[in-house]
């Protein structure tokens, strides 16, 4: 799942050094608006410039971008205001402790728990034009209807998996599988999503740990154990995607968990990997739009989901990220071969269904999972 959670400690240097935006998401705004470099940071000012005036948009990393939103623009000529957490738990923790936002973007698994804290409310899918052509396998899931309406209005859908370096890893002939992120041959050329809503299930999944028993203590027991064992030969945590596919492109790692938008961009530049289909299987998930119970803009926040589930985002989620969409018709905007290339296919259920998809898990293990992981990114 993208989905991801606080970044490492030796990450910071790096955001800062960065200014906070990753190379790839500046390239892609840049490219989209068409506008030279001496221009661009006059962006920012405009957006914080129509804070009171448009809804907020509460999401992960490299959402935040005007191309996700175009019909909202053409209607209210700009963006949606953003803003960004890092892991979904971080998002759901500052929303319980006052943090009101117009629409949020979690994944499949934290339906159940965030419509337990009583401060979403199901959307008005005779308000979004684009409600028809979404895939109903993709909403119709546990603890998303009430009364006929989603809390959650599908986005994106994907996996997790393995990107590496064909050139710099040796299968040695057998299948490709998650041990490859602990093969003690590559220490210190290896890397994890630094969020436990991804790591902890891919190392589960490796564990062969059953997602419908993963909050056993024995199975938290036995995860947090392989995870230990990998501890010494990660070179990275982080769920800065670029961080990752730099590092992949420099040959700096040879391996690391990714979302399947990596292998794209890094194809793109000509760098050679691939996108591991682990014998395990790999791990996937669903994500997308809940609206705030006291959503200060109810009807911006409408427009806001509209547009995400437009043919005309997902045609741009397709091409640049490589990730599947909720609306069946931004799939016509490609041949078969197209998508085979991206690692699509028409039909979600032939990817979701290959894999390992994340099971609705309790507060209680959630809180768990991420305190026993964090502590073992700092190596207690």
């Amino acid at each position: 799942m993208k989905k991801k959670s606080d970044l490492c400690i030796n990450e910071f240097t790096d955001k800062i050094q960065s200014g906070q935006m990753s190379r790839r998401k500046f390239n892609q705004v840049l490219s989209a608006a068409g506008v030279s470099l001496v221009m661009t940071p006059m962006l920012p000012r405009t957006a914080a410039a129509a804070a009171a005036d448009q809804a907020t948009y509460f999401t992960w990393g490299g959402y935040d971008v005007p191309e996700m939103f175009g019909p909202y623009i053409a209607k209210y000529g700009e963006p949606p205001n953003f803003a960004a957490f890092g892991g979904s738990e971080e998002g759901l923790t500052k929303m319980r402790a006052g943090y009101v936002v117009d629409v949020a973007h979690p994944c499949n698994q934290a339906i159940p728990r965030w419509v337990a804290t009583g401060l979403f409310r199901t959307v008005d899918t005779d308000k979004l034009s684009n409600w028809g052509d979404v895939m109903p396998s993709l909403w119709n899931l546990d603890g998303n209807v009430a009364d006929g309406k989603p809390y959650m209005v599908p986005f994106d859908w994907g996996q997790t998996s393995i990107t590496y370096r064909p050139d710099l890893v040796d299968w040695q002939g057998q299948e490709e599988s998650w041990g490859l992120l602990w093969d003690e041959r590559y220490k210190g050329r290896l890397a994890m999503i630094g969020a436990a809503g991804d790591s902890w299930w891919c190392g589960a999944i490796y564990a062969g740990v059953d997602f419908n028993e993963i909050a056993t203590k024995e199975n938290i027991a036995k995860v947090a154990a392989l995870m230990r064992k990998q501890r010494p030969l990660i070179r990275m945590y982080t769920d800065d995607m670029t961080t990752l596919e730099q590092a992949l492109a420099s040959g700096e790692l040879v391996a690391a968990m990714t979302w399947n938008s990596s292998p794209v961009a890094l194809k793109a530049q000509g760098v050679p990997v691939a996108f591991a289909a682990p014998k395990e299987g790999a791990l996937t998930w669903v994500c997308g739009a809940m609206m705030h119970k006291d959503a200060p803009h109810p009807d911006k926040a409408h427009d806001i989901i509209d547009a995400m589930i437009s043919v005309e985002t997902g045609k741009w989620l397709i091409e640049v990220n490589g990730y599947g969409h909720s609306n069946v018709k931004s799939f016509d905007q490609f041949t078969d071969e197209q998508l085979a290339e991206l690692g699509l296919t028409r039909d979600p259920s032939v990817i979701l269904d290959a894999g390992k998809f994340q099971v609705p898990q309790s507060q209680e293990f959630e809180t768990a999972m991420n305190q026993e992981f964090e502590q073992i990114k700092a190596g207690f």
